[in-house]
């Protein structure tokens, strides 16, 4: 069976299975054998349970607003509008909660041959009525006639059960049930019925949606057959679920899919990861949209109470998780993660939201943080930082009552991380000053040079920052090597008896996260998926940390070539012992010196072959990435979750911390334009316009060559160009001076150029050569 991933979340499983009843248990111990995934998450359960204390808008209040008696009403309406009259005063019979539900329920038999679940016979499906080939036909005849008469009977029949469904869009209708790899069904012939449906009559688009409520009812109702997850599949990529009018209905298929048992997620999730790009993106923005419209409705008479629908957004969550580990199974994925953020949830009291989530996990209540995925980084950060200055702010008070109840005078500088350097000694006065004020990392961090006048306003603790990392990441001082190819630093495997100092660059990526300072740090992606390996300290110091399953992709983002050379093992198509003449044995240069290795016990007498080689690959990746470095690594892990110990980092993807630690590399020069304050110049100067029309024409290199010039990064805060404070300052010297840049305040000292052509050649010439606080 294909692979399937279980969503990892925080504090406990992101999204559960249900728990079976005592009914169900002996029919479903087989399919326990099923590696786990996304299913039906005690949050999207919780959010469904509440219908059993008679909250939720039940099938029979959309039911019974379908009547003949509203046909002519029906009619008059636009096309893809049906009306649901009083939906909200209908008589509401007792709703069928998850667990009734499963009772009812008979999972559907899967292709294992380790699962042997009971289940019922194979249904007798109807004949197929057409092809994909008489469809079109009837289409374009209807282009000359304008007679709809025979598409609107196929519809009528295919849509009005889900037999009906099934017998229209198998690609064999008397074919058994396929692989969990293959649907069987014909998506070429759903995706033309799809695109037809929106351009039809508009009693032909009802037509649809009554027979989805008959299905939907039935379905239910009664126990389900072996077919059945091919018609949720056809039914959840229907375009008129676009339309407001129709969520009611959508609703009620989102909460079966939602509540259906976890064997049958896991053919969900196969399936939908054989869509089209295009069809995954239109139900991932379906269901976003559905989100959004019933947390802000622009109607909301609309839709029923919310009190009566709170089961709704559960259900939509619970959907867009099976929709998410599908695009994770997917290399590349299908989207990218970020288009599962809603930007919506940023306009939400998101701290509630989070306290939620910490007391009471995924068991009883909904909290959006039990499916971060849909979390922009923006709002995580947002969430880290204040539960970051929650900490902060408590530490403090602590601090501030030890203070009083000693009955000593309180000093403002207890509420501080107060780091006292020379400038000079650098590295050892900054890891001294840490090590002693561990218990102080969490407060707010004022950093103060020996020997210098000044306040800290923010300046000199990004100065700090800024040479302390450029100082740290030297080749010179030998903790990271820099890899040309793939221009990022990794760590050095030469062993030594302390690794603090590995210790402090993890506590510096900590404080500049909850500082939120953007550092110029050039790890690989894999850096930060080590860095949640696990999200949390574990309590057992036993327990290996910054360990993850690394492959020659990883490997590739640090050294390409030796991943090219790997790779080319791997498909290798002669005789490996024999063109290769490998050992599981690997060698390092230390200090000057070769060392060896062994890959496994007695590795040194193993030859790699054509049998053996995909092991020696993983060994060899493991042991470059994970085994060799582990102390290193280790100390840098800790140093950073000394500071940022906080189950709020259990809602990031390594992606977005790495955004948190470094910034977003997209830029953004016209926004950057707008958010510009001035000091001695106005944004109308001929100067500024100059300046704009040169850099807003630069190609990318060169705006990020500014950028860095500017600010020290290359890189943009995750809230944007605004968060960078960018200012253009007078300078009032010589038109032949270069500009100059105070990189802790983002600040660009322009003199007043006169020519568009000057000013241009001075600015090329400044951020091209300029490296830290000087030329080359």
């Amino acid at each position: 069976m294909s692979e399937a991933v279980r969503v990892p979340s925080p504090a406990t499983p992101l999204v559960v299975a249900a728990a079976a009843p005592e009914e169900r248990k002996g029919k479903e111990s087989e399919r326990e054998k099923l590696p786990p995934i996304v299913s039906a998450g005690a949050g999207a359960t919780a959010g469904l349970d509440r219908g059993a204390k008679g909250q939720i808008s039940t099938f029979s209040s959309f039911i019974s607003a379908v009547s003949p008696k509203k046909e002519a009403a029906e009619n008059r309406s636009s096309p893809a509008h049906l009306v649901f009259p009083n939906i909200k005063n209908v008589r509401e019979q007792p709703p069928v909660c998850v667990d009734v539900r499963q009772k009812q329920r008979t999972s559907m038999d899967a292709s294992s041959s380790e699962m042997k679940a009971p289940v019922l016979p194979e249904p007798i499906l109807p004949i197929q009525p057409k092809t994909v080939k008489d469809f079109q036909e009837d289409v374009e005849k209807v282009k000359s006639s304008g007679d709809w008469k025979a598409v609107h009977d196929f519809y009528l029949t295919t849509f009005d059960s889900f037999p009906e469904l099934n017998a229209a869009f198998k690609k064999d209708a008397t074919a058994s049930f396929n692989t969990i790899e293959d649907s069987g069904i014909n998506a070429k012939f759903v995706n033309a019925v799809y695109d037809t449906l929106l351009n039809t009559p508009q009693d032909v688009q009802k037509t649809v949606l009554k027979g989805i409520i008959n299905s939907l009812l039935r379905e239910w109702k009664g126990p389900r057959t072996k077919d059945d997850l091919r018609a949720y599949f056809i039914l959840l990529q229907n375009p008129q679920f676009n339309n407001t009018s129709t969520y009611v209905i959508y609703a009620h298929l989102l909460r079966q899919i939602a509540t259906l048992v976890e064997a049958d997620h896991h053919f969900l999730v196969h399936w939908f990861k054989k869509l089209s790009q295009k069809r995954f993106k239109q139900l991932v923005e379906r269901l976003l949209q559905f989100i959004s419209l019933r947390l802000f409705p622009a109607k909301p008479e609309e839709f029923p109470p919310i009190t009566k629908c709170s089961w709704w957004i559960p259900s939509a969550a619970k959907v867009l998780a099976l929709l998410n580990t599908a695009n994770n199974l997917v290399h590349p994925p299908l989207i990218p993660y970020t288009d599962f953020y809603n930007s919506t949830l940023d306009h939400i009291d998101l701290m509630e939201e989070y306290h939620t989530w910490q007391n009471f996990g995924n068991s009883h209540r909904f909290s959006f943080c039990q499916y971060p995925f849909v979390i922009s980084v923006a709002a995580k950060k947002i969430i880290i930082q204040r539960d970051s200055e929650q900490q902060m702010i408590n530490i403090a008070r602590q601090s501030l009552v030890d203070k009083v109840s000693r009955r000593q005078r309180p000093d403002m500088n207890i509420l501080f991380l107060n780091m006292k350097v020379r400038r000079t000694h650098l590295v050892s006065d900054s890891l001294d000053e840490l090590t002693r004020k561990r218990a102080d990392l969490k407060k707010k961090l004022k950093v103060t040079f020996v020997g210098e006048a000044g306040l800290d306003m923010g300046g000199l603790t990004k100065e700090w920052f800024l040479l302390l990392i450029r100082q740290i990441f030297h080749p010179d001082y030998g903790m990271f090597t820099y890899h040309k190819d793939s221009h990022c630093h990794w760590f050095s495997s030469f062993k030594c008896d302390n690794y603090s100092e590995f210790r402090l660059v993890g506590i510096l990526m900590g404080l500049a996260v909850y500082n939120s300072i953007t550092l110029d740090i050039r790890f690989p992606p894999c850096c930060y998926k080590k860095l949640l390996s696990p999200p949390i300290i574990p309590s057992d110091q036993n327990i290996p940390v910054g360990i993850c399953n690394v492959t020659v992709d990883d490997l590739c983002q640090i050294m390409p070539e030796l991943a090219h050379g790997l790779s080319e093992l791997l498909s290798h198509e002669g005789n490996v012992e024999e063109d290769f003449y490998s050992t599981f044995q690997v060698f390092q240069e230390e200090f000057g010196i070769i060392k060896s290795y062994n890959l496994k016990p007695g590795g040194d007498k193993i030859s790699v072959t054509n049998q053996n080689r995909k092991e020696y690959v993983q060994l060899y990746t493991d042991f470059l990435l994970n085994k060799s470095i582990y102390k290193q690594f280790a100390a840098f892990y800790y140093g950073f979750h000394s500071v940022c110990a906080s189950n709020a980092l259990m809602l990031l993807r390594p992606e977005e911390v790495e955004i948190l630690v470094c910034g977003s590399p997209d830029l953004d020069m016209h926004a950057l334009q707008r958010s510009t304050q001035y000091d001695g110049y106005a944004k109308t100067d001929l100067t500024i316009k100059y300046f704009w029309d040169v850099v807003l024409g630069f190609p990318l290199d060169l705006q990020k060559k500014l950028l860095h010039f500017t600010t020290g990064s290359d890189r943009v805060p995750v809230g944007g160009m605004a968060d960078l404070n960018f200012k253009i300052s007078k300078n009032e010297t010589s038109t032949n001076c270069l500009p100059v840049a105070h990189t802790c305040f983002n600040q660009l000292c322009l003199p007043p150029y006169k020519s568009k052509k000057d000013l241009k050649q001075k600015l090329i010439i400044g951020i091209s050569n300029s490296e830290g606080f000087g030329l080359e």
